[in-house]
């Protein structure tokens, strides 16, 4: 791989890590309502479920998933269920901590099963593994280059939004402003699962 070929996976590393998506919308939202220690359990499953991800796409699911569509539509049904859940269980968290318990839980496993049923997951998987490692001679060094540079941007964008999170705990702790901070962070996961849907 090239300078011009790396340069170019970390400028579409940065805009897809950073802008919003499933993954950092929870990533703060956990953070916001249970402190940075509880939301590391997530923001740790996103970048080795992304990474599981990366390497099945990379080994051939990916193309299977891409042929047969009924895969695709299966995978998509399921993400924007899971999102439009979590959504609706967060809209309802008014306090600090409560999130955490019965009304949203996010684990480490869910943080990884989420990586299969994100649909921007999968396109940035299939786009690195047709653009910069699938038909290539040297694929598995090409995988062994992109996958830790994206396994690093997957746990530096999803901790730098729950850092975020975290600091806005203080100031979202004083009437009611806990409530419509979650309430913006579900509408931000139904508008994803809205963009997940038009895909």
């Amino acid at each position: 791989m090239n300078w011009q070929e790396f340069t170019a996976l970390l400028v579409l590393a940065t805009a897809m890590s950073f802008s919003p998506g499933p993954n950092t919308t929870l990533s703060t939202a956990l953070a916001a309502n249970g402190g940075l220690p509880r939301a590391m359990r997530f923001v740790i499953a996103v970048p080795v479920g992304w990474t599981l991800l990366l390497g099945l796409c990379a080994a051939g699911i990916g193309a299977l998933v891409v042929a047969v569509p009924s895969l695709r539509w299966v995978i998509k049904a399921l993400g924007i269920a899971y999102l439009l859940w979590l959504a609706w269980k967060l809209s309802a968290s008014a306090s600090l901590g409560q999130a955490n318990g019965k009304q949203l839980h996010v684990g480490f496993t869910q943080g990884v099963l989420l990586q299969f049923v994100n649909i921007k997951a999968w396109l940035l998987a299939l786009t690195l593994v047709a653009t910069w490692i699938a038909g290539q001679p040297d694929a598995l060094q090409r995988f062994a280059i992109v996958a830790p540079v994206m396994l690093v941007y997957a746990f530096t964008s999803n901790f730098v939004y729950a850092l975020a999170g975290a600091l806005l705990r203080g100031w979202l702790a004083q009437g009611r402003r806990l409530l419509w901070f979650n309430r913006v962070m579900a509408a931000v996961l139904v508008l994803t699962a809205w963009w997940m849907a038009s895909v």
